[in-house]
């Protein structure tokens, strides 16, 4: 059986989740790049990772590197997903994979030319919960009429950090945004339409909070509510004719419940928060050889409808 080697671009808080947490029979992480020379070294020496590059441009150029996992703030995501593609070298970004529809449309343009597997990493998509209810659902529940997916979270508010600075792709809808319409997008039957989005800006003129309606050709609707100055229980809900299903913390959940309308409740438990990120890791080994890539379509599809949320702003 081939084993894979990773290459991690970028030293953030998810990069250092990455490497602590990274679990794989079939892969293993090969060697780190970022800016600072000294911290990639402390990085690969804390993680037991082989090689410690200079620059992105020598990872890229190794061939020892099969995947590439790309952890570096949002505006700068496609320049780096273009030059590993370019370099023949599978992709996994972290969210959101691209600032916007057009750039995600050159990605998978070039991935498509080079046969290679670009995906987002995208804890919901790859959350074995979330495909069970999904089969409760479509055997019990009925049709699909409302979500609800709030997430607020408190952010100093600090005009020169990555949340709120506009030139490293700052506000709640690229951060935690991305999250809310990704739970939304998974129990939608179909891509729905933006019909009300209305934001209050940060003093940098990025987006601080923001109310969303989205709804489909099926009449499911959706409300995606965002904050960075007001911490919000990450509770999703989702109702359907014949009950609703609660979410609690559903950005890596492994539990929810299920309240029918007779009044039973049902407690489903499938995978474990802490596997979060191997599951992603995993989904993306398949599709490399050779499942269906099942999640760029949803992730297509939550990029058009960001970009369609801040046309009403």
């Amino acid at each position: 059986m081939k084993q894979y080697h990773w290459g991690i671009i970028g030293l953030g808080d998810i990069a250092h989740q990455f490497a602590e947490s990274f679990k794989s029979t079939t892969s293993d992480i090969y060697g780190v790049a970022a800016r600072k020379l000294p911290k990639v070294q402390n990085f690969a020496e804390q993680f037991n990772i082989p090689k410690a590059y200079e620059t992105v441009d020598e990872l890229l150029a190794d061939p020892m590197i099969d995947f590439v996992y790309i952890a570096v703030p949002n505006n700068v995501h496609h320049q780096y997903i273009m030059s590993a593609l370019n370099a023949g070298k599978h992709v996994l970004c972290e969210k959101a994979i691209t600032m916007n529809h057009q750039e995600l449309a050159e990605e998978i343009a070039l991935a498509t030319e080079k046969k290679l597997v670009l995906q987002e990493a995208m804890t919901i998509f790859n959350m074995p919960l979330f495909h069970k209810l999904k089969q409760i659902a479509d055997s019990k529940l009925g049709k699909l009429k409302v979500i609800q997916a709030p997430f607020g979270s408190y952010k100093e508010p600090d005009p020169t950090n990555r949340f709120f600075n506009p030139d490293l792709a700052g506000g709640a809808l690229l951060d935690i945004g991305t999250y809310a319409v990704s739970f939304a997008r998974f129990f939608l039957s179909e891509n729905p339409e933006v019909l009300y989005s209305n934001v209050v800006p940060f003093e940098t003129g990025v987006d601080e909070q923001s109310m969303t309606i989205l709804r489909n050709q099926q009449n499911e609707m959706a409300a995606i509510t965002l904050s960075f100055q007001a911490k919000m229980p990450k509770q999703g809900i989702v109702a359907y004719e014949n009950g609703y299903i609660t979410v609690d913390e559903y950005p890596r959940a492994d539990r929810a419940e299920i309240m029918y309308l007779n009044g039973q409740k049902e407690v489903v438990e499938v995978g474990e928060t802490s596997e979060a990120l191997n599951y992603e890791i995993q989904t993306f080994i398949n599709t490399v050889e050779g499942a269906p890539n099942q999640t760029l379509p949803l992730t297509e599809d939550v990029i058009r409808i960001l970009d369609d949320m801040r046309k009403f702003w």
